[in-house]
């Protein structure tokens, strides 16, 4: 069965994602893990670490009782144990204890809550969330915290009509699937870049030759100021979710988070993000076939 895991620091940010990861694995029939990094250091003391280990596994224990606490608080009892587990972690490093438990379940996605203050910039790139687009080993969520779930429609993917585009929009069409959602394949360009037509007719043939996904448009859209108009065009288009890859040599996700649009970006916050990683590729198959 596949799997996401669910990243909580128990913080007010973290509930609308925690309800929102819960209506996306009852949608396309996955579990769901829970975790928490914690450190034993900070809740025992180094020595007692040491010298008690069985308090090691009694923190465990709490931690775990925790997590279901929480679970419990915001989504009622728990159905189906086989569905739904808690697994704490205790780590030194909170992204390496959220990476060793999707490892550990070899999970398809990561759901984390995504807070919204003033410098954005700061609070995506430099957080939790912020770095685990660059380390996971598999496609991030970022929920916003006034985020409610529902049924996903339209999907918009921020391409750059590369072939590394492929296989990202491949596997989000395995997700995007049992919802029968529209997945808009969206292009800004400016108006000295004269190849952005042949490039999207380029990029739709291939893609057509990859992917028999039916609810796929193509977007061009011509701007000078490219982060603003997909910002407008966010706030135009009721989108449900943002998507993006995450380049090793060109950050599209950098670019678009730059200083100049620190304070243009309300809009982005209110809209949750789903982020591949270059040459990291996760395939979904929840499907039978695409329709």
């Amino acid at each position: 069965m596949k799997t996401i895991v669910y990243a909580t620091d128990y913080s007010s940010a973290s509930i609308a994602a925690l309800l929102y990861a819960s209506g996306i694995t009852k949608a396309l029939g996955v579990r769901m893990v829970l975790t928490h990094v914690y450190q034993l250091s900070a809740i025992l003391g180094s020595t007692a670490e040491k010298s008690f280990p069985e308090l090691s596994t009694a923190s465990k224990s709490q931690e775990r009782k925790k997590l279901k606490n929480f679970y419990e608080k915001y989504l009622g009892k728990v159905e189906d144990d086989s569905l739904v587990r808690f697994e704490p972690v205790a780590h030194t490093s909170i992204i390496k204890g959220i990476v060793s438990k999707a490892m550990d379940w070899q999970a398809f996605a990561i759901f984390m809550g995504m807070k919204m203050e003033n410098k954005l910039r700061e609070v995506i790139v430099g957080s939790t969330v912020g770095s685990l687009f660059g380390t996971s080993p598999c496609p991030v969520w970022a929920i916003p915290s006034d985020t409610v779930y529902a049924p996903l429609e339209t999907i918009v993917y921020a391409s750059d009509f590369e072939e590394e585009d492929i296989y990202a929009i491949r596997s989000l069409a395995e997700m995007a699937s049992p919802f029968r959602a529209e997945i808009r394949i969206v292009h800004i360009a400016t108006e000295k870049e004269f190849t952005g037509a042949v490039q999207m007719d380029w990029f739709r043939e291939f893609l057509g030759k990859e992917l028999s996904y039916k609810h796929i448009r193509f977007e061009l859209l011509l701007s000078n100021h490219i982060q603003n108009r997909l910002v407008s065009y966010l706030k135009e288009e009721d989108v449900d979710l943002l998507v993006m890859l995450e380049r090793e040599n060109k950050s599209f996700l950098e670019k678009w988070l730059r200083t100049d649009m620190v304070n243009k970006m309300e809009s982005y916050a209110k809209i949750p993000l789903l982020v591949f990683r270059e040459h990291n590729h996760q395939v979904f198959y929840f499907a039978p076939s695409y329709e």
